[in-house]
Formats: structure tokens, C-alpha cells, sequence
């Protein structure tokens, strides 16, 4: 099974659903050409201005090491750019590798839903502009 995204922005915030597996076989890559790494696909929306992204991951049934790699280095692309990424609807499995692997909450936020995710987006704004200088 391939994977593939659908784009959606609310607001300042791109949120993108993703649909199939995370791993190194097929999900690697999106569209159905199977080219465009996630990495380069968040980099893209990032060098666009579109540095929020809340990934979706609803339909998303397995996630290995190279998928948990590619969040990562989402995460580390969208925060050089002053942004961040969140995760919203991981299924039992995937939510328990990123607690297993730390990543949630240490690298990547999980939200319980949309909402909450482009919430947290405004509110951690807010606070690092409230920072003295």
C-alpha cells in the first residue's frame, strides 16, 4: 500500500492527512509516483511560509524507525524555521511507539484532536513573544 496526503490549511496552520504506512518500504515517499520523500515534502511547505503543520495520522496503520525518522526531521525543519509540527490521531500502535521511542511528548507534541493542535500553535507564539528582550 502507497502513502498519500491530503492538504488542508485552517488559518496559519497546513494541516496535513495522511493516509497509509510510515515505513521504509512505501511510506517514504507521497503521490503516486512514490518520489517525494515527507521530509522534502514539510521542507517545501516550510521555504512557502507554511512552517505549522499538524500531520493527521488517522489513517496512518504503521509507522517503523525510518518513519520515526522522518517526524523527526520534520520537527527539526519546521522549528529552524520558527515553527512547529504536531500530531494529531495516531492509532493505538503508532501512539504507543512514539511514547516508547520518547518522542511524545519530548520531540513531538501528540494533540487529542485538531482543534487543540492549532490551538497550541497560538499559544506557544504568544509566549515566546511575551519573552523579554
Amino acid at each position: 500500500m502507497s502513502m498519500s496526503y491530503e492538504l488542508r490549511e485552517v488559518g496559519d496552520v497546513t494541516i496535513l492527512d495522511i493516509d497509509g504506512r510510515i515505513d521504509i518500504g512505501v511510506a517514504l515517499a507521497f503521490g503516486s509516483e512514490g518520489e517525494t520523500p515527507l521530509r522534502e515534502v514539510i521542507r517545501h511547505f516550510a521555504r512557502m511560509g507554511k512552517k505549522n503543520i499538524v500531520l493527521n495520522l488517522k489513517d496512518v496503520s504503521y509507522i517503523d524507525s525510518s518513519g520515526i525518522g522522518e517526524l523527526v526531521a520534520g520537527v527539526t525543519t519546521l522549528r529552524g524555521h520558527g515553527g512547529d509540527l504536531k500530531v494529531v490521531n495516531p492509532n493505538g500502535v503508532v501512539q504507543k511507539l512514539l511514547r516508547v521511542t520518547k518522542l511524545d511528548p519530548l520531540v513531538i507534541e501528540v494533540k487529542p484532536d485538531e482543534g487543540s493542535a492549532i490551538q497550541s500553535f497560538s499559544k506557544s507564539q504568544a509566549s515566546g513573544a511575551a519573552k523579554p528582550s
